[in-house]
């Protein structure tokens, strides 16, 4: 199969690399039903009457009593409840509409934090891996608010390798109980959570399990102490503690899931989370924009505004473009999954089995879109950061908050270097299963830069023909670079940690370009091109530094293996394979901040 045939079947997860895909195969936010839109603007009525003009004191309050009555409030309006079913008090949404809640809430700051934890982490693994009487004694309660949940994996010498965690639970002698000993850190919502997701090794004649075990317990049972809340660089307001268990007693019917399996319900709710957070950090990131935007208004120097200034401008609109992106690629992401779902519960699947399926077969992708997430919040507060000059560094105007909010985030749910290295791992890993064939394609591009290129090719005259080559070309670099590394390494690659953050960043650049231009390409059939002008500019910068972003990246890695003339042909290859059309860049950026700029707003 090569990367410009078109998917006509539901796309695997990591495929889109050898596969092409058509327009109307995607979703596009500008297909969200009026319903969706009224809930998500339901989130942002609750943000703006109860958390923006608090947002000091959140920060700020000496207990967690504030940031639980403010969940609370949120629970009466159903916004913990929308990923539970129905039959357990919730509003059961598809995966997309709780994605469109995430972004909405994502504005919140240290409130979205706590809000994202218990609906997240929190409540997903009882949904997902519970039993009938787990669920049916929990998720009603955790759904309206009246428990709060957190869930507590993280270790003083466990965070990104997880299952080396050392809390022990040790079953009593009569097999009613476990008896839970050990300590947990950086525990969001600790100080006010009724219920804890909680992972231990069962430890049993001496011997410990090798994986971890997960328990649901209550913060009632005893045996339970905690320190005092963290104090932290950001998201001050949510409540961050080290919880201690001190032979606390837990019914062994409390065991979630099965003896062993808690690494496996980890790894798959943070794909929950990691997809979720690119949402949130979207929603965020749309916050800062409007900020931004309305300031560099109102702030005049040399007898204008400095939006008026071409610096500016430009700023202001890469924050788009990038932000446009994230969104482009989120919900295509969140499609994809509800898809998914939709396919395995057509196969006889039971509804929690098919969503966990569905999140891991798209797990690289939900890995991509965390790290593309956070990291163009960052971006966004930066230049915010920078827009606003001096009063950007005063911890009176609201930057010093968003900026410092906004840095935990490559952080959350796995760091961004190990999201980096699990895509490029699961890919591989995949590959070698036989599950996706990366390497038929990857042997085809080897072949075609050693041939003279076709330039008597006819011409395509079709929509975004010319940009859709640029992207297949994308791919072509990626699979060169990434075969390439893969047959000289071997099994040894994943001590080249250098080489497979170059890929890494090569696989997320094309998937966040191709999505955009899906979007765009879409938008014009439901829209018209008329009124998508703009967003085929947006489509067209974002394009553009793509290019140049996988040419570095590929070439940086490409220096790190090859020698002699496997260099030079490679280099040759990537060359080739990142070619694309000058186009006038500021002019389009201009465009687009001038849209900005005169409806006051981020607007896309």
């Amino acid at each position: 199969m090569t990367v410009a045939e078109v998917s006509t079947t539901s796309i695997r997860g990591g495929e889109f690399l050898i596969r092409e895909t058509a327009a109307s195969q995607i979703f596009i936010p500008e297909e969200f039903t009026e319903e969706q839109k009224m809930i998500a603007e339901t989130c942002r009525d609750f943000l703006k009457r109860e958390i923006w003009p608090r947002l000091e004191e959140i920060d700020h309050a000496d207990s967690p009593a504030l940031i639980s009555s403010l969940m609370d409030k949120a629970g009466e309006l159903g916004l913990l409840g929308t990923a539970v079913p129905e039959e357990y008090g919730g509003f059961g949404m598809d995966f997309n509409t709780s994605m469109l809640v995430a972004e909405a809430t994502g504005a919140g700051n240290s409130f979205s934090v706590a809000l994202s934890a218990h609906t997240g982490i929190g409540t997903l693994p009882i949904l997902y891996y519970g039993n009938e009487e787990q669920k049916s004694k929990y998720l009603p309660k955790l759904a309206t608010g009246e428990w709060k949940a957190a869930y507590c994996l993280t270790e003083p010498d466990s965070g990104s390798d997880a299952n080396s965690a050392k809390t022990k639970a040790t079953l009593s002698t009569d097999g009613s109980h476990y008896v839970i000993n050990g300590q947990k850190m950086w525990i969001t919502n600790g100080g006010f959570a009724d219920v804890l997701i909680v992972f231990a090794k069962v430890e049993e004649n001496g011997q410990t399990d090798k994986n971890l075990t997960a328990f649901i317990i209550e913060k009632s049972s005893g045996g339970i102490t905690m320190n005092e809340p963290e104090h932290k660089m950001g998201i001050k307001g949510s409540d961050t503690r080290q919880i201690f268990f001190n032979d606390c007693e837990v019914p062994a019917a409390n065991m979630l899931s099965q003896r062993g399996n808690g690494f496996k319900i980890a790894v798959n709710i943070l794909n929950v989370g990691r997809i979720k957070l690119a949402a949130a950090a979207l929603g965020g990131a749309k916050k800062v924009a409007s900020q931004v935007i309305g300031y560099a208004n109102e702030r005049n120097q040399f007898g204008v505004p400095i939006a008026s200034f071409g610096a500016i401008r430009h700023k202001l609109a890469e924050m788009a473009v990038r932000m446009y992106a994230t969104e482009s690629a989120s919900y295509r992401v969140g499609q994809n999954i509800d898809d998914l779902i939709g396919s395995f519960l057509a196969k006889g699947m039971s509804e929690a089995d098919a969503k966990l399926k569905a999140l891991e077969e798209m797990a690289i992708e939900c890995a991509i879109m965390k790290v593309h997430g956070s990291e163009v919040l960052d971006f966004v507060v930066d230049e915010g950061v920078q827009i606003y000059g001096g009063m950007g560094f005063s911890a009176d105007a609201p930057m010093d908050r968003a900026y410092r909010d906004s840095r935990i985030n490559r952080i959350f749910e796995g760091t961004n270097e190990i999201n980096r290295l699990l895509v490029i791992d699961m890919l591989i890993k995949r590959s070698m299963k036989g599950q996706i064939d990366l390497m038929t394609p990857a042997l085809a591009v080897g072949k075609e830069i050693m041939s003279i290129p076709d330039f008597n090719m006819e011409e395509d005259e079709s929509l975004f023909a010319a940009e859709k080559k640029v992207i297949r070309n994308l791919k072509k670099a990626t699979l060169m670079v990434a075969g390439s590394a893969v047959q000289k390494f071997m099994m040894k690659l994943s001590e080249e940690q250098e080489i497979i953050m170059n890929l890494a960043d090569m696989v997320i650049e094309v998937f966040v370009a191709e999505s955009v231009l899906l979007r765009v390409e879409k938008r014009i059939g439901l829209l018209g091109a008329a009124s998508s002008q703009l967003q085929c500019d947006i489509a067209l910068v974002y394009l553009n530094n793509a290019v140049e972003k996988v040419n570095a990246a590929g070439r940086s890695a490409i220096t790190s293996f090859a020698e002699a003339d496997e260099l030079r042909v490679m280099l040759m290859g990537l060359k080739r394979f990142t070619k694309i059309e000058p186009v006038n860049l500021k002019d389009a950026r201009r465009r687009i901040a001038g849209e900005l700029i005169a409806r006051n707003d981020y607007v896309f």
